[in-house]
């Protein structure tokens, strides 16, 4: 069984704009940023045309707060920045305070205070990235008992939120990454995944489907899980391990953006390059010089900007009342479109982008 490559979901406009920078931290800032009066200028009058497709439903002004994983790392900086036109972005442009705010750890207890200062500021809504399904859950269901909506992306908390933003469907990503390292083993070998943390609810739910899809391929053996934390260091280390403990290891999967360019940094050496194959989630620019040079052939990913810019829009749309959640309710997020509320209070992003030496230099983020 082979990816049949996916449509990525508003590709044109997207990509018809400057390309996205990825920014090193939250803080930083772009040359090309407009100024301060301009950029004022230009969020009160999207604000303005937003309100006006929403028949006037959304409020200004309400305090939404960012909680990605951890800070520091740069999936969650495209995914939430100004820069980027992620979450951050999005609320600008409706006219929200708006913050990001985490810990730097991916750990639920780096997490959580950042969640308890959000509450205490008079939070109206929390976008956030789980690192745990139930750990954070008694710290958001304080938070929801309070009237704060709680929209979790990325990684989800099934049982303490109000909607989650999929990125894609856990089946859609989980099988396609084993549909494309099976093609560039020939379907045969002892494999290993580089994952994030042990509890992530995002990583063990693709794994899962990773092994699902792993029957179809009887010659391909998984043979080890490990774990990096969505730490470089880490993550570089675990790789080495899989590596030192399975000489005979034929590819490698790492769904998380730290992950894989950890992994590719190890690989990228004319004693495993083109002979441990790689593949995962990754963003374009941290990944073109591996495909460049043949360390990697394809991995995939959607776009994090868009999926936090698609959060920030849902947060906005249940503060202000204008849906609850039920499956079946539409909203429109700015530039994105409409979307629609499916089953679960979820709302679905599209379908994951194959990156390879084909494509890459077309984007930039």
């Amino acid at each position: 069984m082979r990816l049949r490559r996916a449509t990525w979901l508003a590709l044109p406009l997207l990509f018809v704009a400057p390309a996205l920078a990825a920014c090193s931290s939250s803080s930083s800032s772009s040359s090309s940023a407009p100024s301060t009066a301009a950029a004022s200028a230009a969020a009160s009058t999207s604000a303005s045309s937003s309100a006006a497709a929403s028949g006037g439903s959304l409020k200004s002004g309400l305090k939404v707060f960012v909680i990605p994983k951890n800070l520091g790392n740069s999936y969650f900086t495209t995914s939430d920045s100004v820069n980027s036109g992620g979450a951050l972005a999005a609320l600008q442009t409706l006219g929200e305070t708006a913050s990001e705010t985490s810990g730097t750890a991916d750990t639920p207890s780096s997490q959580i205070p950042a969640i308890q200062a959000a509450i205490s500021k008079g939070a109206n809504a929390l976008v956030i990235s789980a690192t745990d399904p139930t750990a954070l859950c008694p710290t958001l269901k304080s938070a929801m008992a309070r009237g704060i909506k709680v929209v979790t992306f990325d990684s989800d908390a099934p049982t303490c939120r109000s909607m989650f933003i999929n990125q894609a469907t856990p089946q859609a990503l989980g099988d396609s990454e084993v549909d494309l390292l099976a093609a560039q083993i020939g379907d045969s070998g002892q494999i290993a995944i580089v994952s994030a943390s042990a509890d992530d609810t995002n990583q063990n739910s693709w794994i899962s489907y990773m092994k699902q899809e792993l029957k179809k391929f009887p010659k391909m053996s998984l043979v080890s899980t490990v774990y990096g934390n969505d730490d470089t260091a880490t993550s570089t280390s675990v790789t080495q391990g899989l590596l030192e403990q399975y000489p005979n290891l034929k590819g490698i999967i790492s769904p998380t953006t730290v992950g894989i360019a950890a992994a590719a940094a190890v690989l990228d050496t004319a004693k495993y390059r083109g002979k441990v194959m790689l593949t995962g989630l990754g963003t374009p620019d941290e990944m073109k010089q591996y495909v460049k040079d043949g360390t990697v052939k394809s991995f995939e990913l959607w776009n994090p900007a868009d999926l936090g810019y698609l959060a920030a829009y849902a947060a906005v749309e249940l503060a202000s009342g204008s849906i609850t959640g039920a499956a079946g309710q539409t909203f429109t997020a700015g530039k994105l479109g409409k979307f629609t509320v499916g089953a679960d209070n979820t709302v679905l992003l599209g379908a994951p982008y194959v990156f390879s030496a084909s494509n890459i230099n077309n984007f930039n983020f």
